[in-house]
């Protein structure tokens, strides 16, 4: 008889599952568990029987005397595996998916769904270790699977795919052939293998440059995708990673928050979802209990409220969809589109002069105008073996076709590929990540920067400092006996029910752990520890019927409630001091009675919310009123009229240290700095003259400098631009009014940068040139909206995404400048030297080893120069101006005059100088034209100053490739005579070679003294 157990697979039921049945399941599953155990014990002890029972037989040794009896601990460590009863992956991933409330409704609804997963739909999950992975065992991580990532081959093969490439290694092949046939393999291999090696080593070069780019974009955007969650667990709000929810987490959702896994509703408020991303219908979806379906990747648009999760990683159709997407970096900004055109220009110049020197060196050699290295005619007619003709030809289009390679500025593209990826990882390390390529540069030429003020400006570490009943202050250290029972009641359930923080203590001694945006935060802290308030208590006694979120153009939020047992309906209304003043007709004085608010009453209440915000306060006021139920009618309606003010509360935000410099530093860069709030305009004002951005003397009267924004929004489209460029600061804007700010300033030709948090700043984001939203309260829609995420929501963070702006634009400029002088020079030396002998100096190989010096290697050392602080004393680079500019005329023309002259002398007059034979003269010349480029690197470090070694040291990067460039030169000439057509160099000619090169520094010193134009010079006393 043979006993075995197995797991029953979860049937999809088809009757509803009632409570009994519900407990009867669970009842069950203990006793599987029990029956598992004593399983076990029996096959234990039938085992020790055994194994007795073999020994005496085996061995008969009488056994020693045991002790009574022996404890044996039976692990039980694999009861974690033990699927939920009555559920599994399949069931819940499907109803979800389909919205199926016929599946939901044959589990017993939500609450029974958060029984099953064994959630408290209060307290969450336990959250220890051994109950986590039983869930993600069961039910899978919230994780998706990524398309694989190109392989470094495919960059090889991307790279061998390029049309002068394939000529080469053609003619490579053809050469190395020819040479095997002629000379055997001893010696005929070192023509046509040299290139073929040369290509492949440039080849090589950009694949591993490419593969090494393509891996960071991934892992900056596998870093983007870390959405921070806030869920409940152990009764306790805990913020973690999306990557880290489980199913059967309750997850605390608000407007903008991302959904992290599909899931049912539980309970909350005026929640709407934004299901366009899984959809396509552009209309927000109502979501509560007739409705309670939540899918992954949605985005919340309006409300708050609690969500079950049921199914999470690819169980969901965001993680379906995700796994299909690749995240290669496909995105052409307009720099680069610009330096596409550019090299497609310049490319075509390199053809034409390919061209010519092919046809003039092709008709040199058919008329025996060439002669080899012992001064005989190269071609004499019929006498000339065919294969002798066929090297010799294919010797001469490898020739032209590397003129090409070389003229073509593929580094270019290159250049920028890596400036943006160093950039990137850079502003990474100093909390800006980038989502959208195009924005660091396009960050180079803003003009203007439309910015927050709480967070950005400020540390958004909120509390209250002052606190009047009426028109009476309380003291700093004011406690609940100062105010009537009946007031501190009420204002005990303002503060409790009229909000979206929680308060957790894990007992009554315990610190109490407040979460909650900063200025719930803040009102909180206030209510628990200043006046001992119990925030849980309103909650318990009283039934919330209807709630208004916070709404950013109404600047307040608003909760109905009824007390259990009673008729009378509460109404609390929170927000902006002076809007919810204005709804009130009466006040609460300390003792606790109510006055009516005539005309004298409130005018001394809006002179201490005025004197409040001269203070930079935010002015917080609390209202209520309570409306008796007629006839058994529920009140629905929120009551905006004849409320009773509660009191005002005063809270400081101080501004960020180093922001006032930050944006002093923004004005000398010829950027303006306007700040958008929400605050009134007395506080805005207060805070702008504190951070810098508006002059103390700037009245209040003064139209022009600080408005609101329903002021501006009244204004018409020809007025607002018109009074545009004089705003500095806008007061309780809505983000209507941040957008109009933006179109106008765009229309007027500046550059806009914009900062924002809340879902609604996503038109704004979306509209300026760089979107720059806040990573710590920044809501989902935001930051997806958003072209750039600043981590620590700082606005010096801001000025430091301007600085890595220029300098991208600036570290393009200096390669452009060294690039263009090394094709200036190859290209000319070639072309003369063609149609003067019949022979080009420098051989294919030599100049693949150029082109890998200047576009790889140059790319590498110039393209990762950090910014320096001469670049924020210069006016913003317009979005029109050329990529070469007058001042690189300036540097580049001398030098590639100096290196064409220089050479061509030693082309025509270099052996009878030296007293050398030709292979020598041609190494000198390969050796000067490379040493030129070295020093050349130097110059091209500053495009204005003329110290060219200020900051080197900084740049470790640089110094090593410049040290790795003259290592592999002196291997190339001293080592590599075959395979780089190179002879060796004795001290003096090298001598003379480095000291022709260094002449590059006194000429480059000499040209930067000559002024291009009196711009710099306007600009600067401008700024000043």
């Amino acid at each position: 008889m043979s006993l075995t157990l197995r797991s029953r697979k979860p049937i999809e039921n088809t009757m509803p599952i009632n409570e009994l049945e519900l407990d009867l399941l669970l009842l069950s599953k203990r006793h599987q568990r029990r029956w598992r155990m004593a399983f076990r014990v029996i096959c234990f002890t039938r085992a020790l029987v055994s194994m007795s029972r073999k020994c005496l037989q085996n061995n008969n040794q009488i056994l020693l005397r045991s002790l009574s009896y022996v404890a044996v601990d039976i692990s039980t460590s694999d009861d974690h595996e033990v699927p939920f009863v009555g559920v599994n992956e399949q069931m819940l991933s499907k109803m979800v998916k389909e919205k199926s409330f016929e599946s939901l409704s044959n589990l017993g609804g939500v609450n029974q769904v958060a029984a099953i997963l064994e959630s408290d739909t209060k307290r969450g999950i336990s959250g220890n270790e051994a109950d986590l992975g039983h869930r993600i065992n069961v039910f899978g991580a919230n994780r998706y699977k990524r398309p694989k990532a190109k392989s470094f081959i495919s960059f090889v093969f991307e790279a061998l795919k390029d049309t002068t490439i394939i000529i080469l290694l053609v003619c490579a092949l053809l050469s190395l052939g020819f040479g095997i046939k002629q000379e055997g393999l001893k010696e005929g291999w070192f023509d046509g293998g040299s290139i073929i090696f040369a290509v492949f080593l440039v080849v090589i070069v950009s694949a591993v440059s490419n593969f090494k780019q393509s891996r960071q974009f991934q892992a900056l955007a596998d870093e983007s995708s870390d959405i921070r969650v806030e869920v409940v667990r152990d009764g306790r709000r805990q913020g973690l990673s999306i990557f880290d929810v489980v199913v059967g987490e309750i997850v605390c959702l608000k407007t903008g928050d991302q959904i992290p896994a599909d899931g049912l509703f539980l309970n909350g408020h005026s929640l709407k979802v934004d299901e366009s991303s899984m959809t396509g219908e552009s209309d927000h979806v109502e979501v509560d209990e007739k409705s309670p379906f939540l899918l992954s990747g949605t985005k919340v648009t309006d409300g708050y409220g609690f969500m079950l999760v049921t199914s999470v990683g690819m169980s969901t159709a965001w993680g379906e969809m995700m796994s299909s997407i690749s995240h290669e970096l496909n995105e052409e900004t307009p720099l680069q589109a610009r330096l596409n055109k550019l090299t497609s220009c310049i490319g075509k110049i390199g053809l034409t002069v390919a061209v010519l020197v092919l046809a003039v060196m092709l008709i040199r050699y058919f008329t025996g105008n060439t002669r080899d290295e012992t001064g005989n005619k190269e071609f004499l007619g019929r006498k000339t073996k065919v294969d002798d003709v066929m090297n010799s030809v294919i010797n001469i289009i490898a020739a032209a076709v590397t003129i090409i390679v070389v003229a073509i500025p593929e580094g270019l593209p290159l250049a920028v590929t890596l400036t943006l990826a160093f950039s990137m990882k850079r502003m990474m390390k100093e909390h800006a990540m980038v989502r959208k390529l195009s924005a660091c540069e396009t960050m180079g030429s803003a003009t203007t920067i439309c910015t927050d003020k709480t967070g950005t400006l400020t540390l958004n570490q909120m509390k209250v400092t002052e606190f009047w009943i009426g028109k009476e202050a309380m003291t700093g250290n004011a406690s609940s006996s100062e105010l009537a029972h009946n007031l501190y009641e009420l204002l005990q359930d303002a503060v409790g029910l009229n909000t979206i923080g929680n308060v957790y203590k894990s007992n009554s001694e315990s610190t109490p752990e407040i979460t909650g945006s900063p200025t719930e935060k803040a009102i909180l802290s206030w209510a628990v520890l200043d006046l001992g308030m119990n925030i849980d208590e309103p909650k318990q006694c009283c039934k919330i019927i209807n709630v208004e979120a916070f709404n950013s153009e109404k600047k307040r939020s608003g909760v109905l409630v009824k007390r259990i047992h009673e008729k009378t309906v509460h109404i609390h209304w929170k927000g902006a001091a002076e809007m919810i003043l204005a709804m009130c007709s009466h006040y609460y004085v300390k003792s606790g009675t109510t006055r009516a608010l005539d005309g004298e009453a409130r005018k001394q209440i809006e002179i201490v919310i005025k004197d409040m915000a001269a203070k930079s306060l935010r002015c917080i006021a609390f209202a209520h009123t309570k409306v008796v139920e007629a006839d058994g009618q529920v009140q629905e309606k929120l009551e905006e009229t004849g409320l009773t003010l509660l009191g005002l509360l005063g809270l400081k935000d101080p501004c960020r240290p180093g922001v006032r410099a930050a944006v002093e530093c923004c004005r000398n860069a010829g950027v303006n700095v306007k700040m958008v709030t929400g605050d009134n305009v007395h506080t805005a004002r207060a805070i702008a003259i504190e951070c810098g951005i508006l002059n103390p003397d700037v009245g209040l009267n003064n139209d022009d400098a600080v408005i609101e924004g329903v002021q501006f929004r009244s204004l018409s489209a020809e007025e607002r631009v018109a009074k545009i460029e004089s705003i500095r600061v806008m007061a309780r804007s809505s983000p209507l009014d941040k957008l109009l700010m933006v179109q106008s300033l765009k229309q007027k030709g500046h550059v806009v940068a914009v900062t924002g948090d809340g879902t609604n700043d996503a038109p704004a984001l979306k509209a300026a040139d760089i979107g720059l939203s806040m990573g710590i309260q920044g809501t989902e829609v935001a930051k997806e909206s958003s072209d750039i995420v600043i981590m620590d929501d700082n606005f010096t963070s801001v000025v430091t995404v301007l600085r890595w702006g220029r300098c991208v634009y600036n570290n393009i400029q200096k390669f452009l400048q060294f690039q263009l002088t090394v094709n200036v020079a190859a290209l000319v030396i070639n072309f003369v030297a063609a149609v003067s002998s019949g022979k080009v100096p420098l051989t294919a190989v030599q100049l693949l080893w150029v082109n890998l010096i200047m576009d790889t290697l140059g790319a590498l050392a110039l393209a990762t120069e950090q910014p320096t602080n001469d670049l924020m004393s210069k006016p913003p680079v317009g979005r029109s101006e050329p990529l070469i500019t007058k001042l690189m005329w300036r540097n580049l023309i001398p030098q590639a005059i100096y290196q064409v002259t220089i050479l061509l002398t030693l082309q025509f007059k270099g052996r009878s100088i030296f007293g050398v034979n030709e292979s020598v003269k041609d190494t000198m010349i390969f050796n000067t034209f490379v040493l030129c480029q070295i020093f050349n690197e130097f110059n091209a470090r500053k495009l204005e100053k003329k110290n060219i070694f200020k900051g080197i040291h900084k740049n470790k990067l640089f110094l090593a490739i410049i040290g790795i460039t003259i290592v592999l030169q002196l291997i190339m000439v001293e080592f590599l005579k075959k395979f780089a057509d190179t002879e060796r160099l004795n001290w003096g000619q090298w001598a003379a070679c480095i000291g022709i090169a260094a002449m590059s520094w006194p000429i480059g010193f000499l040209f930067k003294c000559i002024p291009v134009s009196g711009t710099q010079l306007l600009f600067k006393q401008i700024a000043t």
